[in-house]
């Protein structure tokens, strides 16, 4: 199995994943995809993860964010590593790219292993405020910190904001 990234030859197996792959090709078309992850064996993928811009304010400080969302892998692949092998890839390769932070409205005893914490999103408006799956991660320390903040999701969600 190998981890890289997307190509265009990839699409049809993203979309086979039967996810989301509505707000994937928004993201896409309108250029937000900052990496899209793939796991693959031979011509068959079996996992995405996207990370996408994301809107993050901080105290009137910017921060540099993307929103890990999607994350899929097939049903008779699950529970092998694979999300986890793309999680990790994806987020060392924001670290490469200068990212601050990270945010993620997922499941509250999955993402924690990666150092997403609901800690860190508490003070930020979003329409996740509150839930305990709205999680974040700093990947340079201190950029969530603060009195209170925003987070703007892309019209790509379908969530009625604006970015």
């Amino acid at each position: 199995m190998l981890v890289r990234e997307e190509t265009g030859e990839d699409y049809a197996g993203i979309k086979a994943l039967d996810y989301a792959h509505d707000v994937i090709e928004k993201l896409r078309t309108s250029g937000l995809n900052v990496v899209s992850l793939v796991a693959v064996e031979g011509n068959d993928v079996l996992g995405h993860i996207l990370f996408s811009q994301l809107s993050v304010v901080v105290d009137g400080r910017v921060v540099k964010a993307v929103s890990l969302a999607p994350l899929a892998v097939i049903p008779s692949r699950q529970r092998q590593g694979i999300g986890a092998m793309l999680t990790n890839e994806g987020l060392a390769m924001r670290r490469k790219k200068q990212f601050e932070a990270v945010i993620v409205l997922g499941h509250t005893t999955y993402y924690p292993r990666f150092g997403f914490t609901a800690d860190l999103t508490r003070h930020l408006a979003s329409p996740f405020r509150g839930n305990a799956s709205f999680m974040g991660l700093e990947l340079t320390p201190g950029a969530l910190t603060g009195e209170k903040g925003r987070v703007t999701y892309p019209d790509a969600f379908g969530l009625g904001e604006s970015h």
